[in-house]
């Protein structure tokens, strides 16, 4: 029987949605926590396949006391070499914990919607297809950390996914999002929209129309990789400095 993937959620009735419907395709069983409500995480990930923390409506930079211990948390997979997928929040925390910066944007932007992505040189080795439009949801971006790697750039928040050691991932997207999840969020979320450069519910539903098809192959394309045993990766944690390497930007010492 496969390992199970650690599932880390942040509210009551959080769902995987896309991406535990991948993971259970693939047979993987799921393990599903929620620190939030008291729930442990494992002190290693030997008997799990890897680890996905999903997005919520908190901040990296909050001071609840399991925001801190999720962000420390990721020192796990990092030091085994496990895969690690931040989505939204998970992949801020993931910034955070390697030390970089979680902002608001100036003008007080969000994303919320479907918003153009560019991806890198780097980008189109993890996934050689990528869709042009990513469903957002989200105030807050995050700083490309030290010695990780680009992988798709947006244009009110710039740095929109990233890896390291092509062990662990973050996207600022939802590529977790079904229909279900869009109508629950638009509806109870609905004060969102009135954000600047929010999109309206409508535009929500006609930009899936549009993109989705897209999404969701880039998404099983994307966790064949994510779950493909890697080579070993170095045993530094990232160093600072950024530089330009053919079309992706390489953070190094």
């Amino acid at each position: 029987m496969s390992l199970p993937v650690l599932i880390v959620l942040h509210q009551e009735h959080s769902s995987p949605g896309r991406i535990g419907l991948e993971l259970k395709r693939r047979g993987i069983p799921l393990d599903i926590r929620r620190p939030r409500f008291d729930d442990p995480l494992p002190r290693t990930l030997r008997d799990h396949a890897g680890a996905v923390i999903f997005g919520g409506p908190q901040s990296a930079n909050d001071k609840d006391k399991f925001i801190r211990r999720e962000i420390d948390w990721i020192s796990v997979p990092l030091k085994e070499k496990k895969p690690y997928l931040g989505i939204c929040l998970g992949a801020q925390m993931l910034a955070r914990h390697l030390g970089a910066r979680v902002y608001k944007h100036a003008d007080g932007h969000a994303e919320v919607g479907y918003y153009p992505i560019r991806p890198t040189d780097a980008g189109r080795q993890v996934c050689e297809a990528w869709p042009d439009h990513v469903y957002q949801w989200h105030r807050e971006g995050f700083d490309l950390p030290r010695g990780t790697e680009l992988l798709a750039e947006g244009d009110s928040f710039p740095v929109q996914a990233f890896s390291v050691h092509g062990t662990a991932f973050a996207l600022q997207f939802h590529m977790d999002v079904t229909h279900a999840m869009m109508c629950r969020w638009t509806t109870r979320g609905h004060e969102r929209m009135a954000l600047p450069n929010a999109q309206q519910r409508h535009q929500h539903f006609e930009g899936r129309i549009l993109h989705d098809t897209a999404c969701k192959a880039w998404l099983s394309d994307f966790m064949d990789h994510w779950l493909k045993p890697k080579a070993a990766a170095p045993a530094t944690l990232p160093t600072q400095k950024s530089q330009r390497r053919g079309g992706s930007r390489v953070s190094t010492a």
